[in-house]
């Protein structure tokens, strides 16, 4: 689609369009429900939701795949700039991305969370830590718990360079898509090891809770 002047990787009626959740750090919403009995998270939201055929789906597909690095500080940018207001996110102090497997970093060349993590950390006021949490196991992460929970009871998938820093900070952890929640999970479990952790949850998007 033709952009107009002004305009920066969308339309402004495809923006305009964009799925906005609308969620925020102060009321419960459909993201803290997913983490309910499964890891003590202070507070977790998306900023778009993830649905087949649409647009969302689109861009983080780019994101991901077609080296459009951009979208993620498109997207950190907007997001951060309506984080500014949520008066219920307390100070951050560390933002932090759901990493990527180093092999898997060498193959795409850059991790799709890395801008949009940038974005919010500056529009924040916090330090946007790249490599303190390390993936140690080339797998799938988006599946549902069972075989994640055992590669992080056995083998910890994921692992900290540098616990202390961490300690009695007030952490972001930010990933693309929450499905499943899996991913965050487990990520979230090595971060509250540490003394005093409080750990928030941020997404680009999230798939919508179906009901049965």
């Amino acid at each position: 689609m033709h952009l107009n002047r002004g305009e920066y990787l969308i339309c402004t009626v495809c923006r305009n369009d964009l799925p906005l959740t609308d969620y925020n750090f102060n009321e419960e919403n459909a993201v803290d429900r997913t983490f309910y009995g499964r890891i003590n998270i202070k507070k977790a939201s998306s900023f778009l939701f993830f649905t087949e055929n649409c647009l969302v789906k689109t861009l983080i597909h780019h994101l991901k795949y077609k080296n459009q690095e951009e979208i993620g500080k498109f997207l950190g940018d907007w997001y951060g700039q309506v984080l500014m207001e949520d008066l219920g996110l307390e100070k951050i102090e560390y933002v932090i991305p759901v990493p990527l497997h180093p092999k898997k970093l060498r193959k795409r060349g850059y991790n799709q969370v890395t801008k949009f993590g940038q974005r919010l950390a500056h529009h924040l006021n916090a330090e946007y830590l790249e490599n303190i949490l390390i993936k140690t196991a080339n797998t799938k992460t988006q599946t549902k718990k069972g075989r994640l929970g055992r590669w992080s009871d056995d083998t910890g998938l994921y692992k900290l360079t540098d616990a202390y820093l961490l300690k009695n900070k007030k952490v972001l952890l930010v990933d693309d898509v929450i499905t499943t929640g899996a991913t965050i999970e487990i990520c979230g479990e090595t971060l509250k090891q540490v003394d005093g952790l409080t750990l928030y949850v941020a997404s680009m998007a999230v798939v919508p809770l179906t009901k049965k």
